[in-house]
């Protein structure tokens, strides 16, 4: 049994008049301790939903199936009420926007002691004094405890969001974006945060980004989302080397090489609307590859190799 267990996790939208965005479909993965795991593609592909949905997040207009298991429970059975006895606790998330995901008018240690207070991990002067421990773990003097929000600089919030998230020993993080609105240097620092927290804590990571370039650095494995199903998944290594997908393909195609040893190539076209009817594989009108079978049956999400699946048609004949 996987520390973290995703099956068949499915998230519809009303939407008006009636209708349903199928916003994720079918997303499979599983964790265990110490395991990082990249969720990438473009914007829209689904990624930020699936992990709103792992956590009970989404707005009321969203409809969740499929099951999310942390040590076997299954975490979104029961509601609201379940979900939130292991929110945070289990799974701990830290936000795109640092700046968002605190409140303005309280102090940094005031937010990071309050998942405690409310999970019963701890109270008064001893949470406040792990909170002052928790700063030190990301790189911050525990006076930091004491500040506002808007007093500290980018990275300094994006380190305190970590902190909070780690404020109950959750067993599962979630980051989703959460270098994208800092610089070159606090970016980098950051990641090695994670993947260093992640190491000494024994922490099963989900990270969330567009960039491959940012997910080489920080996990093993990838999964690569397009119109909200997971379409390959594997290590890094396996991905970049022999993609079994066209888009995994493109994908790297259009990551900048540091290098310069080959110029970078854009993805032709744009993802499809998820409030239309997709039929067959929903990359074939951007694919240079398709076949006329893509056009008429969805691809079915195959294992090419051993912790290797892929959806794509050509995995029946040769790699492509």
């Amino acid at each position: 049994m996987s520390l973290l267990e995703v099956e068949a996790l499915q998230v519809w939208f009303d939407v008006p008049h009636g209708d349903r965005v199928h916003a994720v479909r079918e997303v499979d993965f599983r964790l265990d301790p110490g395991q990082r795991l990249g969720l990438v593609g473009e914007s829209g592909s689904g990624k930020t939903t699936t992990i709103l949905a792992l956590m009970g997040l989404l707005p009321p207009s969203a409809t969740v199936g499929g099951e999310v298991r942390v040590h076997g429970n299954d975490i979104l059975e029961g509601g609201e009420d379940a979900a939130r006895r292991y929110r945070w606790k289990d799974v701990a998330m830290v936000f795109q926007g640092a700046m968002n995901a605190f409140n303005p008018v309280m102090t940094i240690g005031w937010q990071i002691v309050e998942p405690m207070a409310v999970h019963h991990v701890a109270r008064g002067s001893a949470a406040r004094s792990k909170a002052g421990d928790l700063l030190e773990m990301v790189g911050l003097p525990a006076t930091v405890a004491d500040k506002y929000p808007h007093e500290l600089s980018g990275g300094m919030r994006q380190r305190a969001a970590i902190a909070m998230a780690l404020a109950c020993q959750p067993k599962v993080l979630l980051a989703d974006e959460p270098t994208t609105a800092l610089d070159v240097m606090a970016q980098a620092q950051v990641l090695q945060l994670l993947k260093r927290l992640s190491e000494e804590l024994d922490l099963a990571l989900v990270l969330v980004t567009h960039d491959l370039a940012v997910v080489s650095q920080v996990c093993e494995r990838a999964a690569v989302m397009y119109a909200g199903q997971v379409v390959e998944i594997g290590t890094m290594n396996d991905l970049y080397h022999s993609a079994r997908h066209p888009y995994t393909r493109l994908l790297f195609e259009a990551t900048p090489d540091p290098l310069g040893e080959r110029a970078v190539a854009s993805i032709p076209g744009s993802p499809p609307r998820l409030d239309q009817e997709v039929t067959g594989c929903a990359f074939q009108p951007r694919c240079s590859v398709a076949m006329d079978s893509c056009d008429r049956e969805p691809p079915p999400v195959r294992e090419v190799a051993p912790a290797w699946r892929a959806a794509c048609h050509h995995n029946d004949e040769d790699a492509l």
